[in-house]
């Protein structure tokens, strides 16, 4: 059986911004049949902001896809504003969206960092989601955070680690988090920009499982490299402002009645499959699919068929 792609690239049929709250104004779209299945894209990061790609998971004939930026990220305003910007901040943004847009429940669908967000709001707003699609499993834990970002990920892609690290001098290498946030949200804005390219590269490189040249996120681009290192070093130094660094899987009881499916890759270095195991373990009501053949990336080709089926079978 043919694996299942992108449907058809489509543009919105309405955008907008959310009434301004702590000085941010949050973009939003809604795209496909506006009487449609309600679902919503949560893009990953934190500051990744929605992908047009994003869209295209979601049969547009059955569903009103909503995508939106998270504060700081894409074309929310201000670009990669850290003031008031926490996972209770983000959540309260995503009620406020539902509730603007007339949605009794919606379908919340996230990857990596959005599937945090969004077992975050299923936690807080249970009766708000129909469903729970999330992949590349990510609960911002310390452990998954030196991995990825101090010694880990780095024996496998010593390279790009190389890429990495080069903004960071030899006596500072002890704690990468550190001398990368100090620089983030210093006043030095060319060693900023240094820092947030390299962050960015170091994401993107790792994101597939085979070697990627063109990939949907622009990586390598400048201010969306700065929003994405900016935010993500933010939360990051923060616990992803979680009152402990287990919160999620902990109240995972809160969404068990929630039809879910988790889908994650085998060989994903940037979010290891350990995390995804634990929560399938904890939400035993879940679809749990592992992807063989697959990285981190949405847009590998496993992942992409696990997750357009899902989508498709919620559809119904």
């Amino acid at each position: 059986m043919a694996l299942r792609t992108l449907y058809a690239a489509i543009e919105p049929y309405d955008h907008g911004f959310l009434p301004a709250v702590d000085d941010h104004v949050v973009y939003y779209e809604q795209c496909g049949n506006p009487d449609g299945k309600p679902a919503v894209f949560v893009h990953g990061g934190p500051g990744g902001g929605g992908d047009i790609n994003a869209r295209r998971f979601f049969d547009p004939e059955r569903y009103r896809i909503i995508v939106f930026d998270q504060r700081g990220a894409g074309r929310s305003k201000p670009h990669a504003s850290l003031e008031s910007n926490t996972t209770a901040d983000l959540i309260a943004d995503m009620e406020r969206l539902r509730q603007q847009l007339g949605i009794e429940q919606w379908l919340v669908f996230g990857g990596s960092w959005g599937s945090t967000l969004s077992i975050a709001y299923a936690e807080v707003h249970p009766e708000s989601v129909s469903e729970l699609v999330v992949r590349g499993i990510f609960m911002l834990r310390r452990k998954e955070l030196e991995w990825f970002y101090q010694h880990g990920a780095s024996v496998i892609f010593p390279d790009q680690w190389q890429h990495f690290i080069a903004p960071i001098p030899p006596e500072e290498r002890d704690d990468l988090l550190g001398a990368f946030h100090r620089r983030l949200t210093g006043d030095d804005k060319e060693a900023m920009v240094e820092a947030a390219r390299a962050w960015s590269l170091w994401e993107g490189a790792t994101s597939f499982l085979l070697p990627k040249p063109a990939h949907t996120l622009p990586f390598d681009e400048t201010e969306f490299a700065i929003a994405l290192a900016r935010i993500e070093i933010h939360y990051f130094m923060n616990g992803g402002f979680l009152k402990d660094e287990n919160q999620l899987l902990e109240e995972v009881d809160r969404i068990r009645s929630i039809p879910g499916v988790i889908v994650q890759g085998r060989y994903d270095v940037v979010c290891p499959m350990e995390t995804a195991w634990e929560l399938a373990t904890s939400w035993p009501e879940a679809d749990f699919r592992i992807v063989d053949d697959a990285g981190h990336s949405a847009y590998e080709p496993g992942i992409m068929n696990e997750l357009i089926s899902a989508t498709d079978a919620f559809a119904k």
